[in-house]
């Protein structure tokens, strides 16, 4: 992609809540939105899978929940996984040791990586990307497993949350410090997707403002817009709360006006970016993607 710029805008936490799949449409009719990372186990799940039919030029990509979230399998399958209501919790420090050091443990994520790819199968929607809910695809036995478990289901894109530090430095003080340590892993991550056949992102924005992207902050970034393949993620929704506790500082409203901001659209085309999904951005040659520009 080197000379070019293409750019992809995602919605991740599809079908957590209903006021999530509202913004996601909303978005994806009139603003900059072209792709969203659907979580398969959630409660509105149903609601954005239909939605997601009914808009064709939204690319849809597995957003696989590990940590703090609904699995597909139930308690008995995965007893390790899950505590008594069933739902992972939110302890990723710890849940990386015990993942490491458990061959029992590693058996039951397998089965619940293959049980979410085989539900988005299900869904019938074409399978555009993978990412992890909160990037827990950095740790190299999940992302192993994602590797060898996603080849089966057609995978050909997945998110490396590699974020310039540049923008860190500007929107997050202690983002930016602990960037450089992540750096040399995700080199690492890079190379072992793109050995595996995988197809991945130059760049990504979103980490160091996860919920906080509004338009001012969009604007910034659309304002560097580098050369090659830019993943810009988000988590809008139609509401002013917050959609959970872990969310609780999260602007869902801001970040929905951003992705419907005039202003934001017109900085999409003054960058001159083809836009779209991964699907589009590999395309042997853009003049024959299905890009669907609609910054004019």
């Amino acid at each position: 992609m080197n000379g070019s710029r293409f750019l992809i805008v995602t919605a991740d936490d599809f079908g957590l809540d209903y006021s999530v799949n509202e913004a996601v449409a909303s978005a994806a009719q009139s603003g900059v939105l072209t792709a969203a990372s659907l979580m398969v186990g959630a409660p509105a799940t149903d609601e954005a899978v239909r939605i997601a039919h009914s808009l064709p030029c939204l690319r849809v990509g597995l957003h696989l929940v590990l940590t703090e979230g609904w699995p597909v399998l139930g308690p008995r399958s995965i007893p390790d996984l899950v505590g008594a209501d069933g739902k992972f919790a939110d302890r990723m420090v710890l849940d990386s040791i015990r993942y490491c050091g458990s061959a029992r443990i590693r058996r039951q994520l397998r089965d619940e990586i293959r049980a979410q790819f085989e539900a988005f199968a299900r869904t019938g929607l074409k399978l555009d990307h993978v990412n992890a809910h909160k990037h827990f695809h950095v740790h190299p036995g999940i992302l192993r497993d994602i590797l060898t478990i996603g080849r089966d289901f057609g995978m050909q894109a997945l998110r490396v949350p590699d974020e310039p530090l540049w923008f860190a430095a500007s929107v997050n003080r202690s983002n930016y410090l602990s960037a450089p340590l992540l750096g040399p892993w995700l080199r690492i991550m890079r190379h072992q997707i793109r050995k595996s056949g995988i197809a991945c992102n130059d760049r990504v924005f979103g980490v160091a403002c996860t919920g906080q992207l509004d338009e001012e902050t969009m604007l910034a970034i659309l304002d560097r817009l580098p050369q090659g393949v830019t993943e810009i993620y988000l988590h809008p929704a139609q509401t002013a709360r917050p959609i959970s506790a872990a969310m609780s500082g999260y602007r869902h409203a801001e970040e929905l006006a951003a992705l419907l901001s005039p202003k934001v659209r017109a900085a999409v085309g003054a960058s001159q970016a083809a836009c779209g999904g991964y699907s589009d951005a590999f395309e042997r040659r853009w003049g024959q993607s299905r890009i669907q520009n609609r910054t004019a």
